[in-house]
């Protein structure tokens, strides 16, 4: 056989070889980022309470702790398992316990979120019921949780991770401080800040008033381009210093947004019901960046308000 063919084929494999090493794959077309959560979310509990039924509410706080924004639930139609010291397991169907939805910044403390309806909004704090009339001591409370991280791509599916969560029955945490006790894990933008959102666009929260039933938040989008286009930001939640997420949850890429002008801005307000008393409060609201229907998500301060 021919010395040839021997070393064109060894030509062909060291080109295709190197050439591999120059594939860059666009940013676009990457997937929704998802980074390894060594941690996930950590749980505390709060609280008990004697139910009608002659069970126990066990109440439940949690905190973002996985280093990204994330959103996370309990996982369904599975019960959280209460385990005493004598190694007897009862299983508690009654498992609240989740974001709601929303993504939550990191480090971000939260003890319910709002449920029931668009409609009908209600608030919903987080808990487990198990049937049992009290907690024996030295009892811990197991659950299994799953939660994604990371941006919002509509087109890109988050890929979620599944974890357990154990609960020590006999820590109960009486001191939390929400929504954080340590600001250091995400950026937080003041009102008047410029985010930066998709088409070059400027986002800008240029007011936060108190209403009769909650907040009106003033926005303003800035295009500097020669098209007239729009940013999506959805209806952004707040959260403040009683835990409570406050917004029904509606996908930012299905709502409504107000076009701007070329080289000219758009104002639109977006609403939430908050209650009077409740204080020291940050928006966490989800920017339509680089490409369409591609969310990144930021905090704002109106802590002030």
């Amino acid at each position: 056989m021919s010395s040839k063919k021997p070393l064109l084929l060894l030509s062909l494999c060291l080109v295709f070889c190197f050439a591999c090493v120059y594939i860059v794959v666009p940013a676009d077309l990457i997937a929704t980022p998802t980074l390894q959560s060594v941690s996930g979310w950590t749980g505390m509990v709060t609280g008990f309470e004697e139910t009608e039924t002659q069970g126990t509410r066990i109440y439940i706080s949690l905190r973002n702790s996985t280093n990204d924004w994330s959103a996370m639930k309990a996982v369904e139609n599975e019960p959280a398992i209460l385990l005493t010291s004598s190694g007897s397991k009862t299983e508690c169907l009654i498992v609240i316990v989740g974001t709601g939805k929303h993504r939550v910044a990191p480090g971000f403390q939260i003890r319910g979120f709002t449920g029931g309806t668009r409609k009908e909004p209600e608030k919903q704090l987080l808990y487990v019921e198990c049937p049992v009339p009290e907690i024996a001591a030295g009892s811990n409370l197991s659950l299994s949780y799953q939660y994604i991280v990371g941006a919002y791509d509509l087109h890109v599916p988050s890929i979620e991770i599944k974890k357990e969560m154990l609960l020590n029955l006999d820590q109960v945490e009486s001191d939390l401080v929400y929504p954080f006790d340590d600001s250091s894990m995400v950026v937080v933008n003041k009102m008047g800040d410029k985010i930066s959102a998709i088409n070059n666009f400027s986002l800008i929260l240029t007011e936060a008033r108190r209403s009769d039933t909650g907040l009106e938040l003033l926005w303003k989008a800035e295009n500097p381009s020669d098209y007239p286009n729009y940013v999506h930001i959805g209806e952004p939640p707040v959260l403040g210093n009683d835990g409570i997420i406050y917004g029904y949850y509606v996908d930012p890429s299905i709502a409504d947004a107000t076009i701007a002008l070329p080289k000219d801005e758009s104002e639109w307000t977006t609403s939430v019901l908050v209650p009077a008393d409740v204080t020291g409060l940050y928006i966490m609201v989800s920017v339509e960046t680089r490409q369409s229907k591609y969310f990144i998500n930021h905090v704002i301060d109106i802590s002030d308000k």
